[in-house]
């Protein structure tokens, strides 16, 4: 306990570096680009765009508004993703620091991850901008919900990168096979999909999946406008702590090896 004390109050000290390399992140995502950031919201426009044209006018549904439906989960989803297939390369993908310098190893996934994190962030100022549109903002107190359901899934996403990126460290194909692997998942995430369309033999096995309860919760609060049920939210909270804490001291108990598989 006293030394994972220890490593908290590291990280916080070089809480600096941390800030900074998000902030270098962000700022040189769309370096070079005409439009620079304003990619950051161009990208879930065009997606919200596309998704309009597909399931409003040449793939109609049956759940009202579907586009929508699909969109406020996606969002959630592709910080999710993106966090487990380029997070797991992070460490190998700061090698040269990682050899010269002496600095908590933590910060690297940590810096990655907030930086997605931060980008879902501005992403969801489409989301809102949609749902307004749409008139969808009928029960604001359900938004205070949102904050809660974001930090676990923050929690969880960082808590998966310290595994996977400690992995990649020992095994480089971990990256590739997480390309793979996220692509499976996807579709055994009600994403493109209800839970309500499941199978009631089948929904108790999907809550197995981590990232159900957080869609779920994420579709209660921005798609239907109402709050969470306490199992979503109980199940969704269980599974980001638990997430985080296992990654954290296995990529602890693995980082110690780390200048030698380099």
């Amino acid at each position: 306990m006293a030394k994972t004390i220890d490593r908290v109050q590291e990280l916080y000290d070089y809480r600096q570096m941390i800030f900074s390399t998000v902030h270098r992140d962000l700022r040189g995502r769309y370096k070079g680009s005409v439009l620079g950031f304003m990619w950051t919201f161009l990208n879930p426009l065009f997606q919200l765009l596309v998704y309009t044209l597909l399931f409003s006018v040449i793939m109609r549904s049956n759940i009202e508004d579907y586009y929508l439906h699909l969109f406020v989960a996606l969002v959630p989803w592709i910080f999710f993703s993106t966090c487990m297939n380029e997070g797991s390369g992070c460490i190998r993908d700061s090698e040269g620091i990682v050899k010269k310098i002496y600095f908590p190893r933590e910060v690297i996934p940590i810096s990655y991850v907030t930086s997605q994190f931060v980008n879902m962030l501005f992403c969801f100022i489409i989301v809102f901008l949609a749902l307004w549109v749409d008139g969808r903002f009928t029960n604001p107190i359900v938004y205070v919900y949102l904050p809660l359901i974001m930090i676990i899934e923050y929690a969880m996403a960082l808590g998966l990168t310290f595994i996977l990126c400690a992995w990649n460290v020992y095994l480089r194909d971990v990256k590739y096979i997480m390309g793979i692997l996220c692509m499976a998942w996807q579709f055994m995430t009600p994403i493109m999909y209800s839970v309500d369309q499941l199978p009631p033999k089948l929904i108790k096995i999907f809550y197995f999946n981590p990232m159900t309860s957080v869609i779920v919760a994420y579709r209660d609060i921005l798609f239907y406008q109402q709050t969470p049920e306490l199992d979503t939210l109980g199940i969704a909270c269980f599974m980001g702590i638990f997430s985080l804490i296992v990654g954290w001291f296995l990529f602890d108990r693995l980082q110690r090896g780390f200048a030698e598989q380099m």
